[in-house]
């Protein structure tokens, strides 16, 4: 009796050392949305990722390695707009995980809690690829991502009531530090405005309209269609009468259309980080747009 109580006692003192276990098992859809979960969640919670930087977000293979994931997942963070529209809904499906649902607490959107650009006034086929509900790439606004965190927060207090308090709180946090990032990046930014440009895909959109960028031109000639040759030289003839002083791609785009564009234009390609680990330097929310702001600066000149 003696040595089942020793050992019970020996029992219960490895455990008090051992780390807690988060509350939550978060599945991120893309690598903003995890980092924003980080953020407000903390060592309350578990995050994976379903996508990296390097990867287009509206294309995705629903690999048995995800559905796994989204089997365990108690709390699943998309952009939705139909951004994920081809593989999402397939997770959900697929990991028969009630809680993930649609209409089910552990499902959540961004999209929904901002104001949406470029909705569409009319569908078909000929328009390429365009979002009914507007353009999804939602957190290139940070003025949005703050709307969105408050919205994350409070589902995961739903979520998790017993540490409900905590999420509040990093979620406060998180706002005070992130308004004051929003004043440092407008006042850094300030030379950026009106500056014309050309883009990839309508993936800047929320971040030109924050910044009050121009854009002249697109490398793809409808959304989500790859740039052609022969759009590329009317796009070139363009340039002549309305000139861009920058050709901006994401980390996931095909980098051949826009140094052939730049390189006949005479104006300078420029990478941005998109997402978090798009660059070396987008780590985490606040080095996105600190790297994004830095490599387009130099074009303003």
């Amino acid at each position: 009796m003696k040595n089942i109580l020793k050992l019970l006692t020996l029992l219960g003192g490895w455990l008090a050392m051992q780390p807690a276990l988060a509350a939550l098992n978060v599945m991120a859809c893309e690598p903003e949305w995890g980092a924003l979960s980080r953020e407000l969640g903390g060592d309350k919670v578990s995050i994976y990722v379903a996508t990296t930087a390097l990867q287009d977000p509206h294309h995705i293979e629903a690999r048995p390695s995800l559905i796994a994931r989204a089997r365990s997942a108690d709390l699943m963070v998309c952009t939705g707009a139909e951004l994920e529209v081809g593989w999402m809904p397939l997770l959900q499906t697929q990991s028969g995980n009630p809680k993930i649902q649609l209409g089910q607490p552990g499902y959540f959107e961004a999209a929904p809690n901002v104001l949406m650009l470029e909705i569409p006034a009319r569908l078909d086929r000929s328009m390429g690829d365009v979002h009914p509900q507007g353009n999804p790439h939602v957190h290139m606004d940070p003025r949005n991502v703050a709307k969105i965190a408050a919205a994350l927060s409070e589902r995961m207090a739903v979520l998790d009531p017993a540490e409900a308090e905590y999420y509040r709180a990093r979620a406060k946090s998180f706002n005070e530090r992130w308004q004051q990032a929003i004043a440092r990046w407008e006042k850094e930014a300030a030379p950026l405005k009106g500056l014309p440009l050309v883009v990839y895909h309508k993936d800047m959109s929320y971040f030109i309209a924050w910044l009050g960028l121009r854009e002249v031109g697109s490398l793809e000639p409808k959304p989500g269609v790859p740039p052609t040759t022969s759009h590329l030289s009317e796009l070139l003839d363009r340039l002549a009468k309305t000139p861009a002083k920058v050709v901006i791609r994401s980390a996931y785009n095909d980098p051949r259309a826009g140094e052939w564009l730049a390189e006949r234009a005479k104006i300078p390609s420029v990478v941005v980080p998109y997402t978090v680990g798009g660059s070396d330097q987008a780590k985490d929310l606040f080095s996105l747009f600190d790297d994004t702001i830095a490599r387009l600066l130099p074009t303003a000149k």
